[in-house]
């Protein structure tokens, strides 16, 4: 039986999670419970699990992880935020099943040089769907990562058309129901963009060699093509209850997580090229993590900001990716690279981008 601590237990992460834990009460033990927020609804799920251990806010969570005896931990923070217990996790040595893709990509060389073999195991359906797929074949096989992407609510549109859509737009996704900071993400592609630097990090493949293709059905999660020409997918219907549960039973799998596809009945599966005009932050994010440094957490910090201001109606849809380019293009990243630094770099990033963003208003 694995004991799990449950970061972000109130959000959409943690509440699938537990719904995985809810159906296969033999395997997991839930041993603590973390929320930014939402205090009646952490005592309701501590009570139904028998959970002793609860916190809000991050500072409690870092203590929690660091007492509290675990196989994994579960990270579904939104935010940057979330970095501070990645690295409290990875030092207690806990599993670390990372839904929080913002810490990972912040804290890059920090993080990864923490972490042990196999110490982290992804949450992102991407980057669950890379990890299932490598499995087909040796690293020095791998020719290339295919991340797809649902093109999000604007898909097909040109820059022009997306000039003046609105943050109800916006949030219409699709496929996933999500927060609004990754809802508003996956319209811009910052999270694709952010998805790319997280794939760099986690399997060691270059950005030349990692590729984003739009496959609106969302059924395959992404691809490894190997050497020999071969490409190995996963596919499934979107429901991140899978990647949450191989995240807590890595490497193994749980009965009955997910339905499987029907394959009696008729469908298609269409895949194109991103339209970088369109959608530059994919290509802005893979000159970020070329950089390295402190330049994701820049892109990161400036992108969450425009987001805010977006919804809070100061900025325009396409305001957002020419902040985050604004602010990059005015950064000087510190030679060493350490947690002050990130922080004063997140912290300049921040005021950076109110500067720009009142500019534009």
């Amino acid at each position: 039986m694995k004991r799990v601590v449950i970061l972000g237990s109130t959000g959409s992460i943690g509440e699938q999670a537990l719904d995985v834990i809810r159906k296969h009460p033999s395997q997991f033990q839930v041993v603590g419970l973390v929320a930014g927020a939402q205090a009646e609804r952490v005592r309701a799920q501590a009570e139904e699990f028998s959970v002793e251990h609860t916190a809000l806010g991050i500072d409690d969570a870092v203590r929690l992880i660091r007492e509290v005896p675990a196989d994994v931990v579960l990270n579904g923070i939104t935010g940057s935020i979330g970095l501070g217990a990645t690295i409290a996790a990875l030092e207690a040595g806990r599993t670390l099943a990372l839904a929080n893709k913002e810490s990972l990509i912040v804290g890059g060389d920090l993080v990864t040089g923490l972490a042990a073999p196999g110490q982290i195991v992804p949450v992102d359906s991407e980057h669950s769907a890379i990890a299932q797929a490598l499995r087909a074949g040796r690293g020095d096989e791998v020719r290339r990562l295919v991340l797809t992407a649902s093109g999000g609510p604007f898909r097909g549109r040109s820059r022009a058309q997306m000039r003046d859509v609105t943050p109800a737009e916006t949030l219409a996704h699709p496929t996933w129901d999500m927060g609004r900071m990754v809802t508003t993400n996956s319209a811009t592609l910052v999270n694709k963009g952010l998805e790319v630097i997280e794939a760099h990090l986690l399997f060691g493949v270059s950005y030349g060699d990692i590729e984003v293709v739009v496959h609106p059905q969302s059924i395959v999660h992404s691809m490894v093509e190997f050497v020999d020409g071969s490409t190995i997918a996963q596919a499934s219907p979107p429901d991140m209850r899978l990647p949450i549960a191989l995240g807590l039973h890595w490497p193994a799998r749980l009965a009955g997580v997910g339905a499987p596809l029907d394959w009696r009945r008729a469908s298609s599966w269409e895949f194109a090229p991103l339209d970088a005009e369109a959608f530059p932050a994919v290509e802005l994010a893979k000159e970020v993590g070329r950089a390295r440094r402190s330049y994701p957490a820049v892109y990161n910090a400036a992108n969450e900001e425009a987001v805010t201001a977006f919804h809070d109606g100061r900025i325009g849809f396409l305001d957002i990716v020419d902040t985050i380019r604004e602010v990059l293009e005015a950064h000087s990243a510190p030679e060493q690279l350490d947690l002050p630094a990130l922080a004063e770099a997140e912290r300049w990033a921040r005021e950076r981008a109110q500067r720009s963003i009142a500019a534009r208003g």
